[in-house]
């Protein structure tokens, strides 16, 4: 079967190949405490399965797709590779293409907004990463970030593309092929790569599972743009989800989206903050914003599961320190 993007389901076996060869399938587990509370009574039968992309070498999913774009660029560019390339990013994308480049000898000049995570800043830079702050958002970090790509000759990398969504349906192959029958996914939609690579691996491996996209209400362009059917962008406003922090949808994202979800679930930061401490007192894993969001939505719609087994996706631990002792310190 071929999906929306063009994917087979050898293709993206391939492109799982290339993520493996340098870094190991992240776990998948069951914390009796998080199904405990969604449990409609005990023994009905529910599983709740937390797909831990926490665990990767830059501490979230991203890092896979970045390794199979890079990848699948070098054999295609050659010896004419360019000394650098421009991306945009709120941190965990940019972690990826610095974490690919360095190992291909490339530079990554990394855009960022003004305030961003001070901590995804220095993991960037520790991976080699020249990073530039610009904008108020990640769109206008991306519109400059085009800028400074033409003033080099550098090529601008995308923040979605279908290579980058190849590497990361790696995970969700991981997760389909270790659970079987999974009725429901929950997946945090950022830009849209994740969902989109739940939903390409989901479609490729012909199965019947319902992958539940899921947005910030302070994020909302990707709900309002699906919800009525044409692009919107939308102000951001959230403080504590930064990757889901998106104004303008990416449309190829949107219509492979608008296609595969069952529906979209919004969560305000108090629900992703409550979200963050369940996760730490139930399994003592540190999610950022975007990472617990997905347990946020499934929170919200606890009664459907009862019964059911479902799997939320924590897709990365990336929060600033003080940020984390903030939300634990208001439970």
């Amino acid at each position: 079967m071929t999906t929306e993007l063009g994917h087979t389901l050898a293709a993206l076996r391939e492109a799982a190949r290339c993520v493996h060869a340098l870094m190991p399938a992240t776990p998948q587990y069951r914390w009796p405490l998080l199904e405990q509370a969604f449990a409609g009574r005990p023994g009905d039968g529910t599983e709740l399965w937390l797909k831990h992309e926490n665990h990767t070498p830059v501490g979230a999913f991203k890092i896979r797709g970045g390794l199979v774009y890079f990848a699948r660029w070098i054999a295609a560019v050659g010896p004419a590779r360019p000394a650098g390339v421009v991306t945009a990013t709120r941190g965990n994308h940019g972690q990826s293409i610095a974490f690919a480049a360095a190992r291909h000898g490339v530079t990554a000049l990394v855009v960022v907004p003004l305030g961003n995570s001070r901590e995804k800043n220095a993991a960037m830079r520790a991976l080699g990463a020249e990073l530039v702050e610009h904008g108020e958002d990640f769109q206008a970090a991306r519109e400059h970030a085009a800028k400074l790509a033409a003033e080099r000759g550098w090529p601008m990398l995308p923040s979605f593309h279908p290579d980058l969504v190849a590497g990361v349906a790696s995970y969700a192959l991981e997760l389909f092929d270790a659970v079987a029958d999974i009725d429901t996914v929950y997946v945090p939609i950022g830009l849209g790569s994740g969902a989109c690579g739940v939903i390409a691996a989901r479609d490729a491996l012909g199965l019947a599972t319902e992958v539940v996209g899921v947005t910030s209400s302070h994020a909302p362009a990707y709900a309002l743009s699906l919800a009525s059917g044409r692009a919107q962008s939308h102000a951001v406003t959230t403080a504590l989800a930064d990757g889901m922090a998106v104004r303008t949808p990416d449309p190829e994202a949107l219509a492979m989206l608008g296609r595969g979800l069952a529906r979209v679930v919004q969560v305000t930061d108090a629900e992703v903050a409550q979200a963050m401490v369940r996760l730490y007192e139930a399994s003592h894993q540190v999610a950022e914003g975007a990472g617990a969001a997905a347990l946020a939505a499934a929170t919200q719609e606890r009664a459907r599961l009862a019964g059911r087994r479902s799997a939320v996706v924590l897709s990365g631990g990336n929060v600033d320190r003080a940020l984390f002792a903030q939300v634990l310190a208001s439970a």
